[in-house]
């Protein structure tokens, strides 16, 4: 049966009832686009009360229905006021071409989440925490060394784009930089010309081909986000011009400007491990961080299965609480 709210993960909302975690759908302007979002508010919630708030970023290619939702939900369990928006561009957010897929707007929409949640009512804006998911860890990794308003991070599987486009992942790809470089310039040349879009990571493949993806993540992502978890606004592609901003990037420049309590959460068995231990050695400007490894889960098994899912909950409860505290 379809969710009334399009969300496709398990033990989500399907109606707003008193007592209970309640779903808002809404809408807000950042620099002239329209973000979609969603806000879940705890149990008998009342705008009279002050609450701790925590903005979710959703990853790569996911839209707020998916995994973002499932742990914005579970952390409204837990009595904070939280948000889940589709980037900019993405999802059911305005943006034109779609699928535009740059750092400085991903960053922008962990911003803009921030702005809009500080001001919901109910929230005590002096404690606002930010979780990040997949790409939308390494996002928050880079917008908290700046939004001070962030008062504590925490990143689950997370996953750097910048390092990911520029070297490939698992650093597959570190021969093909220049000729990269090159189709992306090709391809912002044909859209400023008016010629045809180019889109990177289309994911149109068999079964068959999925099978012989030479990384969990990849073959482990198909299933997701093309079966499990599908989701009509959901999709791996992105303009190939984005390459252009992506393939500077870094999630781990600058990262000793990160000054908060900050938890990294991933699997043990996943093979985006490497970036979230690169990104934790790097942030070097925070007395108060923590690596919590989950004992046999991949990096997409954090996004759903639910003794996976249930650690994760219980170290990141564990952790707003301490930081996040009235």
């Amino acid at each position: 049966m379809s969710n009334p709210f399009t969300l496709v993960y398990g033990g989500a909302i399907t109606k707003n009832e008193p007592g209970k975690v309640n779903i808002h759908p809404v809408t807000y302007k950042l620099n002239g686009l329209d973000i979609a979002a969603n806000v879940y508010t705890p149990p008998n919630y009342d705008p009279a009360k002050r609450y701790a708030a925590i903005a979710v970023a959703h990853p790569n290619g996911g839209v707020k229905e998916q995994v973002a939702g499932l742990y914005a939900q579970h952390l409204a369990e837990q009595g904070y006021i939280t948000i889940a928006a589709d980037a900019a561009y993405q999802g059911a957010s305005g943006g034109q071409p779609r699928n535009v897929d740059k750092p400085a707007y991903r960053i922008e929409d962990i911003h803009g989440m921030a702005d809009y949640i500080s001001r919901y009512p109910g929230v005590d804006s002096a404690r606002l925490g930010l979780f990040g998911i997949c790409g939308g860890g390494g996002y928050s990794l880079k917008s908290a060394q700046t939004d001070k308003r962030f008062k504590s991070i925490a990143t689950l599987s997370m996953f750097n784009s910048g390092r990911v486009r520029r070297n490939g992942y698992n650093d597959s790809q570190l021969s093909t930089i220049q000729e990269r470089l090159q189709q992306a310039s090709d391809a912002r040349a044909q859209e400023v010309a008016g010629g045809e879009i180019l889109y990177s990571g289309d994911a149109n493949l068999t079964d068959e081909q999925i099978a012989k993806l030479p990384f969990d993540l990849y073959r482990q992502g198909y299933e997701y986000y093309w079966k499990t978890h599908a989701h009509a606004g959901s999709t791996f592609k992105y303009t190939t011009s984005s390459l252009l901003d992506l393939m500077s990037f870094d999630a781990t420049d600058q990262l000793e400007l990160l000054n908060k309590p900050l938890l990294m959460i991933a699997g043990n068995k996943a093979d985006s491990l490497y970036m979230t231990e690169d990104a934790f050695q790097k942030a070097t400007g925070t007395k108060d961080k923590e690596l919590f490894k989950i004992d046999g889960a991949t990096h997409i098994e954090t996004y759903w299965v639910p003794k996976y899912v249930d650690a994760a909950m219980s170290k990141l409860t564990e952790f707003f609480g301490k930081t996040l505290k009235g």
